[in-house]
């Protein structure tokens, strides 16, 4: 790639990660008010998943439930910043898939810290019986997880330095 196209490259490459970005989370943000409104003491069964309404008051499987909401939050919010702020520094090095979990990941994160943010609690809708209870949120999350390692397994070796 030439020197003059990596600038147009690295705009282009971001504005693809915060459209994908704030199109997933806003999805997801969308998803929450509804599945509390339409599941409040129903459920539906779909076969292998139930819609089935949750709320969870710590992280990933329930973690730090019992911890201060605000505290909660607060580090969610933080983590949720330093992977917004690692994908934006290396976005323009990042392959394709790389760049589609990256927008996962932050999404997911995104729309959790924002559904937290209202009552302290996440949302959680879709039940297996074998898994906790999670949220679209929660499957970006995981997907761009996989992606984001897919693409650094599937990445080209580094080529050494010629002398």
């Amino acid at each position: 790639m030439s020197l003059d196209s990596q600038p147009k490259r690295t705009v282009h490459v971001r504005r693809v990660f915060v459209a994908l970005a704030g199109v997933l989370a806003l999805t997801a943000l969308v998803g929450d008010p509804l599945a509390r409104r339409e599941l409040d003491g129903r459920t539906i069964d779909l076969g292998v998943l139930q819609l089935k309404l949750a709320f969870n008051s710590g992280v990933a499987f329930s973690v730090g439930g019992g911890l201060p909401a605000e505290f909660v939050l607060a580090v969610t919010a933080a983590i949720t910043a330093a992977v917004g702020y690692y994908a934006w520094r290396t976005l323009p090095e990042s392959s394709p898939i790389a760049v589609v979990g990256l927008a996962g990941i932050f999404a997911g994160a995104l729309a959790n810290v924002i559904d937290r943010s209202i009552d302290g609690r996440v949302t959680d809708y879709f039940h297996t019986g074998w898994w906790p209870t999670f949220n679209l949120a929660d499957t970006y999350i995981v997907g761009g997880v996989v992606l984001f390692i897919a693409s650094l397994l599937l990445a080209p070796p580094d080529t050494p330095a010629k002398e």
